[in-house]
């Protein structure tokens, strides 16, 4: 699987942005999909994820303000974030998890994220 992720950029604090991130191969629908981001000098965190049946979780510090979603037929996974504050800058990074139909809930932990795409810069500022 091979995942590509768009869509970042320079947005003022209060403001949207979309995140998309296409992928490849014919078992996308199976596959649990989050995105994570990362801060400079800090650790990875993870952000919202989705999987097969449409069930969704967010990090609590994005929870009300960003929305995933997946469109199967298109093999994308999208990352609506409103009311973007300047702690929202980071790499975002979109994964897949193959082993997510296997599993009691869906994972927020990013070793269990076995495919990553390139990050893409979101910058929150005035």
């Amino acid at each position: 699987v091979q995942l590509q992720a768009s869509g970042g950029g320079l947005v003022q604090p209060g403001g949207s942005l979309g995140l998309s991130c296409a992928a490849s191969g014919r078992t996308f629908s199976r596959y649990g999909m989050g995105w994570f981001r990362q801060a400079p000098g800090r650790e990875r965190e993870f952000v919202a994820a989705i999987i097969w049946s449409g069930d969704t979780r967010y990090a609590d510090s994005v929870k009300g303000r960003f929305t995933i979603s997946r469109d199967n037929a298109k093999k994308t996974v999208y990352l609506q974030m409103n009311s973007l504050k300047p702690e929202d800058t980071a790499a975002y990074y979109c994964a897949a998890d193959s082993k997510s139909r296997l599993r009691f809930g869906i994972s927020g932990i990013s070793s269990e994220y076995d495919y990553w795409g390139q990050g893409t810069l979101v910058t929150v500022s005035s």
